[in-house]
């Protein structure tokens, strides 16, 4: 689940920029620097502002309130036991730990040490334990098709510059037909100020700007990076790390969800969506051959 804070690379009409507001390139060495450190010094805090949404044991999706109890995104919940599971940029585990309760074997995986060590205190309280590994998600730590599925809600994926990379690690580490399905901020989002209420209406930004939104110290250091993608870069993203492209779903603003979480709002969300959440898969899995389709 996101920070809330970045999702236009400018800030809104008529307030003042940012101090440390930078415009530049990040590659990916500094951007995963700079997400480390970030998550490390915010874990805390983020919990215990977003711990009570999220909860110990359970998968949201988004904002909307979109769980997979109710989307099955990840297939027949039946089907969940004994599937080898890795949640990317997993951050408290909340999601591993719904998914382990269910009879799966998640691992979840995270950059940051101190969102484990949260992740750490949710297996204590929950009394589900979650296999933990600190990695960087553009570098996977697993051995080719270890995973039957992988999924991210609003993890790793727009703190990582080299998305394409991330795509095909995870299309590595998956099993012909394994499904892979994330959730990120919805791309159009970047062209309105991260501003939840009338300011937040107005496009101050091209869509077509891939420049990040990132912050920086007094000596210039990224303390803080989102990378913008259009849909048609994720696409193209999916579609050369091999995998087959099964849906886009963009969940709407529940007309009973009154909250407002950083820029998301009843306001823009009865608008235009906050969410986009691609289900893919690796090509190879039992309808490819009942059906005679080799990718």
């Amino acid at each position: 689940m996101p920070p809330m804070s970045a999702g236009s690379a400018t800030p809104p009409p008529g307030s003042q920029v940012p101090a440390g507001l930078v415009t530049r390139a990040v590659g990916p060495r500094e951007s995963a620097s700079a997400s480390r450190s970030w998550w490390d010094d915010d874990a805390a805090d983020y919990q215990a502002e977003h711990g009570a949404f999220l909860g110990d044991v359970d998968f949201v999706w988004c904002p909307e309130r979109l769980r997979e109890a109710d989307a099955a995104l990840l297939g027949d919940p039946a089907a969940l036991i004994g599937t080898r599971v890795l949640e990317v940029g997993c951050g408290a585990a909340s999601c591993a730990r719904w998914l382990v309760d269910r009879g799966a074997e998640a691992v979840g995986l995270d950059l940051s040490a101190g969102m484990l060590r949260e992740a750490r205190a949710a297996d204590a309280r929950s009394g589900i334990a979650v296999p933990l590994v600190q990695a960087d998600a553009a570098h996977l730590p697993f051995g080719d098709a270890s995973f039957d599925l992988a999924c991210s809600a609003f993890g790793a994926v727009p703190f990582v510059a080299d998305t394409a990379a991330l795509m095909a690690e995870v299309a590595r580490v998956l099993r012909p037909g394994g499904r892979w399905v994330f959730a990120v901020n919805h791309p159009m989002r970047w062209i309105f100020p991260d501003d939840p209420g009338e300011d937040g209406l107005t496009v101050s930004q091209s869509y077509f700007d891939r420049t990040p939104y990132a912050e920086a110290d007094d000596d210039g250091r990224i303390t803080y990076v989102e990378h913008h993608r259009t849909i048609g870069d994720r696409v193209a993203d999916v579609v050369g790390a091999g995998l087959v492209l099964e849906g886009i779903v963009e969940p709407e603003w529940p007309a009973d969800l009154h909250e407002v979480w950083g820029q998301w709002s009843p306001l823009r969300g009865a608008l235009f969506p906050g969410t986009a959440i691609f289900t893919c898969r690796v090509p190879g899995g039992p309808d490819d051959r009942s059906s005679g389709r080799t990718r």
